[in-house]
């Protein structure tokens, strides 16, 4: 009998040796499961906060682009105003200068084609 005893024994060992091994893997794997869980669960709950950051910067650059483009429009339209002006009083002084004799000097290309397309 006591040699079923000693087999017993050491079968015995041998099993929790093995069971302890599974019990370590399993209980490792399980860890890492939960940790890859928690980095997800993370990620999940910093995606809204993270979009929204996203969307307030996307705002404040559409609201600075419109308000640079406005002050850019109102800047050329007073350009062209000025142009525009310009351009009437030099035809005014070059139709004064003709009536009184003096022969004005051609005007440059650019501003005869401005003339000729309003462009």
């Amino acid at each position: 009998m006591t040699l079923w005893a000693g087999i017993t024994a050491a079968f015995g060992t041998l099993g929790m040796i093995v069971a302890g091994w599974f019990a370590a893997r399993a209980t490792r794997e399980a860890a890492a499961a939960t940790a890859e869980a928690t980095q997800a669960a993370a990620q999940v709950q910093v995606a809204p906060a993270q979009r929204t950051a996203d969307l307030s910067v996307l705002q404040a650059t559409v609201e600075r682009v419109d308000k640079e483009n406005g002050e850019l429009r109102t800047k050329q339209s007073r350009l062209e105003s000025l142009l525009r002006a310009f351009s009437w009083s030099a035809d005014r002084w070059c139709r004064q200068m003709t009536r009184a004799g003096i022969e004005p000097e051609p005007p440059h290309p650019l501003v005869e084609e401005y003339n000729r397309t309003g462009v």
